[in-house]
């Protein structure tokens, strides 16, 4: 316990003190490549399998619901155990820091179990939820059955990645991520074209990848992290599962009310795409890919804003909090605005790269320049959510997280498609966009009024948590 306890009192000291900037840029670039890597998991496999046939790109953009709702688990074990650590590594208190994140993985690790075995068990009546259609049905279950059965090691991989990147270790949970992303691209070609795999083999490349980062992670996380996972210091108690609940359910609001709104979308695409159904599926799943790769660099400039804001807002220095806040808004703005000008511009051709059949390239080129006007809004809307979820303001966390793409999304697919017919389709998102800002920006602000000046003793207040 001395040697953890040195080691975690070192990090927290460098947290605390060194200069924002440079914190958020060291915590921030590994993140940022881990979720650009993260995001390619999904884009290579549509990528490949987008060389094969509409029907197969179709029910990987339909499996993609799945795979955001086993990200979605793996983020509120994640982020709820990460969080709590954070905060308990700024008040000294590592003891319960080691609790969680025992009681964090593991419970993870069972929950994904029990997700695979519904999976593979209900298979063919999940992948008509999802919106699969008849001719992409068959597709969509020999993909998605595939990834069910590696679900317990995505859930795994990405709890160890997220409660290093807390404790301040992102360079190293980075490593794990990146080896199982290289390995996904090597395989999938292998596996889909010179094993004649087909869909099946981009799934088993994906859930082979999952596997070495979560065996990589877990060797990396027993040597190099301040704060490991012990089987020993596993406590199942509700005062533990309470803060990974309060701590993860923002995210899972953000990642699983999105999965739903896919399938909404899915579903809508297929309804008002007539002839080309299977194509404005395709379509919709692939602009879904390009969007969650151009939000990957904001995301992870966000994960480099919650160890640097759950530390100092643990030791009481919330001035830092604010300062961190407002620079990563800069660099976010910066970043997205000009990756949205690119894809604008270029919005024709990263379609045809996915799949080029000419229905496709029409409707998800509408939708993509439709989504990149209101990209930018989305840096405050995602950074909000992570500053509120990070001090522990869990259910305003979770209204802003869930605002995007639920209690707007939603709505706004049964309204605009009915109006607009596939073109309501595809401006749904921007529309949803606009209403998310407009309650995130003055939810942020308010909180952000009182980091004006440092909180004199909220350590002994994280103590008894």
């Amino acid at each position: 316990m001395k040697t953890t306890a040195m080691a975690a009192e070192e990090r927290v000291r460098y947290m605390t003190q060194a200069p924002v900037r440079r914190l958020i840029l060291e915590m921030s670039a590994p993140t940022v490549i881990s979720m650009l890597v993260t995001s390619f998991y999904n884009m290579a496999d549509t990528l490949f399998v987008g060389q094969l046939d509409t029907q197969s790109t179709a029910a990987v953009g339909v499996a993609y619901s799945a795979m955001a709702l086993l990200q979605a688990t793996s983020f509120f074990f994640g982020h709820g155990s990460g969080n709590y650590i954070s905060r308990q590594l700024g008040a000294r208190n590592y003891e319960a820091a080691e609790r969680m994140a025992a009681t964090g993985f593991f419970s993870a690790l069972l929950a994904g179990c029990g997700i695979a075995a519904l999976g593979v068990a209900f298979i063919t009546p999940i992948s008509r939820l999802l919106g699969s259609t008849p001719t992409i049905l068959p597709y969509t279950v020999a993909y998605l059955r595939v990834i069910f059965l590696g679900a317990p090691f995505l859930i795994g991989a990405f709890v160890l990645n997220n409660q290093m990147r807390f404790q301040g270790s992102a360079s190293i949970s980075m490593v794990g991520i990146m080896t199982g992303a290289v390995l996904n691209v090597v395989l999938d070609p292998v596996l889909i074209f010179g094993l004649k795999m087909g869909v099946a083999g981009a799934a088993w490349a994906t859930s082979i990848s999952q596997l070495v980062s979560f065996v990589v992670l877990l060797v990396l996380n027993r040597r190099r992290a301040a704060i490991k996972v012990r089987l020993s210091r596993f406590t199942p108690q509700p005062h533990y599962f309470y803060k990974i609940f309060t701590g993860g359910v923002p995210s899972l609001c953000r990642q699983g009310v999105g999965s739903i709104a896919t399938v909404l979308l899915n579903l809508a695409a297929g309804n008002y795409g007539g002839a080309a159904a299977d194509a404005a599926i395709a379509a919709m799943g692939v602009v879904n890919r390009i969007s969650m790769f151009a939000n990957s660099a904001l995301i992870g400039f966000g994960q480099g804003f919650q160890p640097v804001c759950g530390t100092n807002y643990g030791a009481g220095k919330r001035t830092r909090v604010r300062q961190a806040f407002y620079f990563c808004i800069r660099l976010g703005c910066g970043t997205v605005a000009a990756l949205s000008v690119l894809a604008f511009a270029f919005a024709p051709q990263l379609i045809q790269l996915f799949r080029d059949d000419a229905d496709v390239v029409i409707i998800g080129t509408a939708a993509l320049r439709a989504q990149c006007l209101t990209l930018v809004l989305t840096v405050w809307i995602v950074l909000c959510t992570m500053l509120l979820q990070t001090i522990g303001m869990a259910w305003q966390a979770s209204v802003v997280a869930a605002a995007r793409q639920g209690l707007f999304l939603i709505p706004v697919v049964f309204i605009l498609p009915n109006l607009l017919g596939l073109a309501g389709v595809e401006c749904a998102q921007p529309a949803a966009d606009l209403l998310a800002f407009a309650l995130a920006l003055p939810m942020g602000l308010s909180v952000l009024k009182t980091f004006r000046s440092d909180a004199p003793t909220p350590a002994h207040t994280l103590r008894e948590e």
